[in-house]
């Protein structure tokens, strides 16, 4: 059974306009493997050997896109609450350890991203946050050792 990818209608448009990206990209790779043939001897072609790496990583990208589509299931923000931290929603939260306050969204793995504030689910941190209340301290289970959270607010 595939796996499913938890998103936001917007990680879905994205991955979307990912693919759409790379599956523009196969012509302009086509035609570079076929300029690099043209120059003779195949065995000893950078270019050509170049050509067809460039090839391979793109269509493994474009797979892993079109699954991730495929198996996408969007959740609606109007039907998820904040009583309990959840998918999608927006958590502040207090590091106890460090003393430093936090917030971020609870996305799914293909929308992660750390920089912008979106924490992938499946981290530690969001494991330990998911299912919790405003007000409560949970521990997180971190590669540096635990870390402690107070839920501070919980929204969209």
């Amino acid at each position: 059974m595939a796996e499913v990818h938890y998103m936001s209608q917007e990680g879905l448009d994205n991955l979307k306009k990912e693919l759409a990206e790379a599956l523009a990209q196969r012509p302009v790779i086509s035609a570079a493997i076929a300029e690099a043939r043209e120059k003779g001897d195949l065995s000893e072609n950078a270019e050509y050997e170049s050509a067809r790496e460039a090839q391979g990583l793109l269509e493994l990208k474009i797979s892993n896109l079109q699954n991730k589509i495929a198996t996408a299931k969007v959740l609606d923000s109007s039907q998820l609450s904040t009583d309990k931290v959840q998918m999608l929603n927006r958590v502040k939260v207090k590091n106890l350890t460090i003393g430093k306050e936090m917030e971020f969204t609870i996305v799914g793995e293909a929308e992660a991203d750390f920089s912008s504030g979106k924490l992938a689910a499946t981290t530690p941190i969001a494991k330990a946050l998911l299912g919790h209340s405003k007000g409560e301290t949970v521990e997180a289970k971190v590669p540096s050792g635990i870390l402690k959270f107070k839920i501070l607010d919980i929204s969209f």
